[in-house]
């Protein structure tokens, strides 16, 4: 998108380099599950400040004084999790990278999280593709005026807060076999913190404890990777740790309920050029007669399950709980990032860090390439070119 840099990204580029950077990448972790792009995203000045100014637009809404009253119904009567904060710690925003009447690339938004993502993971990414490639220092991964100091520093504030590391753990169900565990390895070792399972997790009253060396540690702040969709059906899990749902003695980063709050379901309250139009499916007055241009999305899942890309009129009136669903405004992206055999599709997720009692504060970003007909890394297998990268952001 940038034409020089992609030039001569392009013209430097050979599949012996590029394994030389998957080797760099996974030094000394274990291999990565999923597929990481041959080249990250170049990313214009012009297409920058609109995916700034989109991002704005929904921080505003967020930041309404009536925004809890707003997403109340989003929280799932059975996974709302007591001692919630005012605030989340983080904010992501995916948005398709498309083309408009005029001709200009402009950013769709298409997801929304009140979630972690990958803040170690794409530090690590970015730094490896500037170690393995000429990249001009023209463009950043890094943005806001951050510098990789001041970003881990911040990154240490919203997590680790006014404990010491070893009180801090990253968890998850299985941690370091989730998909992402390259990124809580990262983490871990940019931080200090601990990676635990949740079975490593012992409740005692209202408190947590981890044991290591055959010592208690009391756990007094959960850097949450535990997504409740994905275990929704399976509660057991908790029987020998501790279930979230109870009145605890811990600290959370990010809340659980900030995951429902600002996702698919903030979607409906957002009016901008930059948001594709959205309803609620039981609040929808007529079916659309072009449903080839929509999308019916679940309110509750993950990593695109559940989506009807090809909708019709029999899939709306079939649906049983039709106040969790969206009919959203299909977006058509642009294949905008010129590979040697043709156009790759784009989407650029903005990374937000929000520390407690501060204001939100853009700090990096990822983005996915894709040739297929969804974005995610399972709709890509048979192609190259395309899965996780970084965008670099012209200054």
């Amino acid at each position: 998108m940038i034409p020089a840099q992609r030039q001569k990204y392009n013209q430097q580029f050979t599949d012996e380099k590029y394994q030389n950077f998957i080797a760099k990448l996974q030094s000394g972790y274990p291999p990565i599950p999923f597929r990481v792009a041959e080249t990250p995203v170049f990313i214009p000045k012009a297409l920058k400040e609109k995916l700034i100014a989109a991002g704005e637009e929904i921080i505003n809404l967020i930041k309404q004084p009536n925004f809890k009253a707003l997403t109340q119904k989003a929280i799932p009567t059975d996974w709302n999790v007591p001692n919630e904060n005012e605030q989340p710690h983080f904010l992501t925003f995916d948005f398709g990278i498309c083309k408009n009447e005029a001709g200009e690339l402009v950013p769709m938004l298409i997801e929304m999280q009140g979630f972690p993502s990958l803040y170690g993971f794409q530090h690590h990414l970015a730094k490896t593709f500037q170690n393995s490639f000429e990249i001009d220092h023209s463009a950043n991964y890094l943005l806001n005026g951050f510098t990789e100091e001041k970003y881990i520093k911040l990154l240490k504030e919203v997590i680790i807060g006014k404990h010491r590391p070893e009180e801090v753990a990253l968890m998850d169900v299985d941690a370091l076999n989730q998909k992402t565990a390259i990124d809580f390895l990262v983490t871990r070792n940019m931080l200090g913190i601990k990676i635990l399972a949740l079975e490593d997790i012992k409740k005692v009253d209202k408190q947590l404890f981890y044991e290591e060396d055959g010592k208690k540690i009391q756990l007094k702040r959960i850097y949450n990777r535990l997504i409740f969709d994905e275990v929704a059906n399976n509660t057991e899990i908790f029987k020998n740790s501790f279930d979230p749902r109870e009145e605890l003695d811990v600290e959370w980063v990010t809340h659980p309920n900030w995951f429902y709050r600002i996702s698919k379901y903030t979607m409906p309250f957002l009016k901008s050029e930059f948001v594709p139009q959205t309803v609620f499916l039981n609040e929808l007055n007529t079916i659309p007669t072009d449903l080839e241009n929509y999308v019916l999305k679940p309110l509750f899942s993950f990593a695109g399950m559940g989506v009807i890309i090809d909708v019709s009129e029999t899939d709306i009136t079939n649906i049983k709980d039709p106040e969790n669903w969206i009919l959203q405004r299909k977006v058509n992206y642009e294949p905008a990032v010129q590979a040697p055999d043709g156009g790759v599709k784009a989407e650029v997720r903005m990374m937000y860090l929000w520390p407690d009692g501060g204001e939100p504060q853009l700090c990096i970003n990822l983005a996915r390439l894709s040739k297929g007909k969804m974005i995610g890394v399972r709709y890509n297998a048979d192609f190259d070119w395309v899965g996780g990268t970084v965008g670099f952001m012209e200054e």
